[in-house]
């Protein structure tokens, strides 16, 4: 996946919103809380973190080209980081930041959610 890739598939997204920080990453956030990050490059392969559920993400860590986010993880989040090959294809990719979108929106306060109309009526 290119940036350009991740940038497009990121704002289609719900309510996203996008900023440049850390060094010149691209951060992706829904209600203001980030739910993906794409940085610099290795071999080729785009670095993108990606927030993920508790099993997922005891699953993606052992994967090849994937790792628990530096940062991150280190402080007990649920962060992965697609950071060399062979690591996800561009389809699992998507469902794994729009899955991310998800979980975090769903940690947005209830009123948040509503005035987005993000999420609320769907069942966990």
């Amino acid at each position: 996946m290119t940036r350009e890739e991740f940038n497009a598939f990121c704002k289609s997204l719900p309510h996203t919103t996008h900023v440049v920080q850390w060094g010149g990453a691209d951060v992706w956030k829904v209600g203001g809380k980030v739910f993906a990050i794409a940085g610099w490059t290795r071999n080729e392969t785009l670095g993108i973190t990606f927030k993920t559920s508790e099993i997922g993400y005891e699953v993606l860590k052992e994967m090849p080209g994937l790792r628990p986010a530096p940062y991150l993880a280190s402080r007990g989040m649920k962060w992965i980081q697609h950071h060399d090959v062979p690591g996800l294809g561009d389809a699992d990719l998507c469902d794994h930041i729009k899955s991310s979108h998800r979980i975090v929106a769903k940690g947005l306060t209830k009123k948040m959610q509503r005035e987005l109309d993000l999420y609320q009526d769907e069942a966990d």
